[in-house]
């Protein structure tokens, strides 16, 4: 179904609408504290006229200031607590919308092809969020505590004195507009900062991942002299980024504080009783404390600006890459596998055509198991790894007759599961490393891959933890660990890369038959383990980068490379 526009990820707004009950408190509380802030100049204007009073006998106790600073308290002490709940609520907003955007845009950049720009994907996860979410907070805490405020102090001294509010006021908007002045550069000299470490992460990263090889080849004192001028130009960039950032908050403030002068001047001539309005000492106070409020809320104002612009920046970096499943259009109906077809695909790594298998061309249907084999390095991952996108391939990969490579991350991620060689276990419970969360029979899985009477062994069962990667379990618990939490989630094509290479040939044919219960899925093994391919559907023979695609038997008369695999694999069967 489609979703409202106003819940869009990829339209900032949306985060606003995310946690509309939270604002509202936000609004209720920031109205409150910031009305209540002209209290302040209000009651301090009466506390001196009182205290004038008192000295020049005007009063004989002092009653009136003693219940006026206890007024001033209680209102005080309600505004402030009406302050710390705005706040507490600004802080809850800012840390919902960062978790939102983090994780939409880790999980963008998870399913991203990391190359070139590794460094600019790294400034986008580590700074960028960061720094949209503090414009996104400051927005909203500054359009009550600027915004609201100074108007509330602008209503204060128009009601004591319109002319002189107009004049001292007029130095104020000039503050605004050198802001606006500055806007370009302050967006220029921050996106400059931003590309400027994208790049110094990319080398970093370079620098880590191929420290060997560049020590070995000589290049190592090259490297790090390309590396201390980019350190050197990210130290430049950021500096004047911090200024603009910064460093521009006093010129706001000397600009609008000017109108004090005015103010002591005709303010003064109000209290001779000589002027515009006939004042006491109280009014003038009043309003003096009001006017120096509002030029510094000025600054305030003009600084948002600046964090807004820098939060605009980010928000243009990681905007294409804030999206979600949820509101992509996409429906949730259960995805039913027909066939997998592979056309005149060749496939490779990332930047590397050397490492191409080429012209792979085969059907699978559902409920098939596809044996992948190969000499050593001869590719047969990289069938699997192009469903994943962590290889390269050209051709066609048609899931039902559609094009594979017009699938959204979303679909895609929805018709495939993967295991690799390494089983990647959580530091948890076998339950958990399993489960992931997620309500699924465990015993049912655990019974698939043939794990559960040697778990139902164990002093805590299911719930015993298995340390860093796994550690206190074999190799081939490992792999029967992982291959249960694949099935556990299996989507309709399952990709499994060498799971039985630590498992014992009885278990390993105890799980294929597990396996050939399975239905509505595809599955493409990919082992060495080839003594039980006469069991499966179809076999893909890789050779020297080339493929041979058909039944067991068809290739066992038809390729002598094959035969002489399957009777190598047969023989080391005998020994294990």
């Amino acid at each position: 179904m489609k979703q409202k526009n106003t819940r869009d990820p990829k339209k900032m707004t949306s985060y606003f609408w995310y946690e509309a009950p939270i604002l509202v408190v936000v609004t209720i509380s920031g109205l409150i504290y910031n009305i209540g802030m002209v209290a302040g100049p209000y009651f301090q204007g009466q506390l001196v006229q009182g205290l004038y009073d008192l000295l020049n006998h005007k009063i004989l106790v002092a009653n009136r200031l003693i219940q006026l600073s206890l007024l001033y308290m209680l209102v005080i002490a309600l505004v402030q607590v009406c302050r710390a709940i705005k706040r507490f609520s600004v802080r809850i907003f800012a840390s919902h919308t960062s978790r939102r955007m983090q994780r939409l845009l880790y999980n963008a950049l998870l399913h991203r092809q990391f190359g070139d720009n590794t460094g600019s994907l790294m400034t986008k996860a580590i700074s960028d969020v960061d720094s949209c979410v503090e414009g996104m907070r400051k927005f909203t805490t500054e359009i009550f505590d600027t915004g609201v405020v100074m108007i509330a102090y602008l209503a204060m001294l128009l009601y004591y004195d319109v002319r002189l509010t107009i004049l001292a006021c007029m130095f104020t908007p000039l503050a605004y507009v050198i802001a606006n002045v500055l806007k370009k550069k302050v967006v220029k000299a921050n996106k400059a900062y931003k590309e400027s470490e994208s790049v110094l992460n990319t080398m970093t990263l370079d620098r880590i991942v191929h420290a060997m090889t560049y020590r070995i080849t000589g290049r190592e004192q090259a490297l790090n002299d390309r590396y201390e001028k980019q350190l050197t130009d990210y130290e430049q960039k950021s500096a004047v980024s911090n200024i603009f950032e910064g460093a521009l908050t006093p010129l706001y403030d000397a600009i609008a504080m000017f109108g004090i002068v005015l103010i002591i001047y005709f303010g003064g001539r109000n209290v001779l009783h000589i002027g515009w309005k006939a004042w006491d000492l109280a009014s003038f106070t009043t309003f003096l404390a009001c006017f120096t409020k509002l030029a510094t809320k000025v600054s305030h104002a003009a600084k948002l600006f600046n964090a807004v612009q820098k939060a605009q920046v980010s928000w243009v970096r990681i905007r294409p890459l804030m999206s979600d499943p949820i509101y992509d259009h996409y429906q949730e109906e259960e995805k039913v596998i027909n066939d997998l077809t592979f056309d005149h695909v060749t496939t490779f790594y990332h930047g590397h055509p050397e490492t191409a298998v080429k012209d792979i061309n085969f059907t699978a249907s559902a409920n098939e198991i596809i044996g992948i084999t190969d000499e050593v390095a001869c590719g047969k991952s990289l069938l699997g790894k192009a469903l994943v996108s962590e290889a390269d391939y050209q051709g066609q990969i048609l899931i039902n007759g559609l094009d594979f490579k017009k699938f959204s991350t979303h679909s895609a991620h929805q018709w495939i599961t993967y295991m690799g060689h390494d089983p990647m276990l959580l530091s948890d419970s076998i339950k958990n490393n399993i489960c992931l969360g997620d309500e699924v029979d465990l015993d049912h899985y655990l019974k698939m891959v043939c794990l559960d009477q040697e778990v139902g062994e164990l002093k805590q069962g299911p719930d015993t933890v298995i340390g860093n990667g796994g550690m206190t379990l074999s190799g081939g618990q490992q792999q029967r660990v992982a291959l249960a939490r694949t099935l556990a989630h299996a989507k309709p094509i399952i990709v499994l890369d060498d799971p039985f290479s630590t498992v014992d040939p009885a278990t390993e044919q105890k799980i294929l038959t597990n396996l050939r219960s399975l239905k509505g899925h595809v599955i493409l093994l990919m082992t060495h383990r080839v003594d039980c391919f006469s069991q499966l559907d179809q076999i893909i023979y890789i050779h020297d980068h080339q493929v041979y695609v058909g039944k067991h038997e068809d290739l066992l008369e038809q390729n002598a490379g094959y035969a002489k695999l399957i009777e190598g694999g047969q023989q080391d069967a005998q020994y294990r």
